[in-house]
């Protein structure tokens, strides 16, 4: 039976209608950016915290969502498997841990080095005066972490390989306890918890990572995502810029902000792990991952990747001019 024309013509309309909605969702849907951060995620905490990229990004209609990490490597993980779209910065070794995994990666933007920013840490009444004294001991450490190549840098300048020591891998705050009640003789990690256990449990730097290992932090971001929307990337690099160098003029003032974020921090400990940081946002060039190379090297002559991983075969993306 033929249906009346009112009839055909007003289903035609819903049925179009029903298409409309269903393009405006699938497009609401392109514009969703999923960041996921870690609580010394400094910039993006920062930004995060005041609301910075959500207005900045609201006139493009893109709507942000936060997920939290305890470490680099889940948080490369979860972007491999696209359950987020960009990353706030994590240490060097990262991408190389997330490339041996099959990761497909876009480099977006990095901070310049910051190698007083990470370091090998003791008890305040511990007999280790070298790196060599490190042999045979137990050291805690973040697996892929970049205080993880600052570990095997410091050794293989004591002469000693991966197999000298007792690597316990724990997260910051397990190995901050883990130290704190003896459990290990050394603890490597990065700002701000290295400030932290220097003034809250009288921790003592053995050796920082100056000569040692570069420690830059990169922001990443899925490949599909970086091709996708390179305006959102843009609106974020700039204020990642503008929020590296306020950090760097107003120590006080962003210790402040930090200090909640960071477990209560006092302002001094804030700004003393700030002071160890550039916070100079740059776009990441070719011949900068030569380090990124390195790393990967080290690791796999420790047995510590399964196999070979060419740090270069990323994507880079590039700014326009600010």
């Amino acid at each position: 039976m033929r249906l009346p024309f009112a009839l055909r013509r007003s289903l035609s309309i819903t049925a179009l209608a029903g298409l409309a909605l269903g393009m405006a969702l699938n497009a609401q849907a392109d514009t969703d950016l999923r960041i996921g951060y870690q609580k010394s995620s400094t910039l993006l905490a920062l930004l995060k915290a005041q609301g910075t990229l959500e207005k900045q990004l609201a006139g493009q209609g893109v709507n942000i969502t936060w997920h939290e990490f305890t470490s680099g490597l889940p948080l490369a993980e979860s972007l491999n498997v696209g359950n987020v779209d960009i990353s706030a910065d994590v240490a060097d070794t990262v991408p190389v841990f997330a490339q041996a995994a099959g990761a497909q990666l876009t480099y977006f933007a990095s901070e310049t080095p910051s190698p007083a920013a990470q370091s090998i840490v003791i008890p305040k009444d511990s007999p280790l005066k070298s790196l060599a004294d490190l042999k045979g001991k137990r050291i805690a450490v973040t697996k892929a972490a970049g205080s993880h190549y600052l570990l095997i840098a410091a050794l293989r300048e004591a002469g000693l390989s991966f197999a000298d020591i007792q690597p316990v891998y724990l997260t910051p705050a397990d190995g901050r306890a883990a130290l704190e009640t003896a459990k290990v003789d050394a603890w490597v990690t990065w700002e701000p918890f290295v400030a932290s256990a220097q003034r809250q449990q009288g921790a003592r730097v053995l050796h920082d990572g100056q000569g040692l290992a570069s420690y830059r932090r990169y922001y990443l971001a899925s490949n599909d995502y970086a091709k996708a929307h390179p305006e959102v990337l843009q609106q974020v690099f700039a204020e990642l810029q503008k929020t590296g160098t306020w950090v760097k003029a107003h120590p006080a003032e962003a210790a402040k902000l930090l200090g909640p974020l960071w477990g209560n921090l006092d302002v001094p400990t804030v700004e003393l792990a700030n002071s160890r940081r550039t916070y100079k946002v740059e776009a990441v060039k070719p011949d900068a991952l030569g380090e990124q190379q390195k790393i990967a090297d080290a690791f796999y002559q420790e047995k510590l990747l399964p196999k070979p991983v060419d740090a270069r075969a990323v994507q880079l993306w590039s700014p326009k001019s600010l």
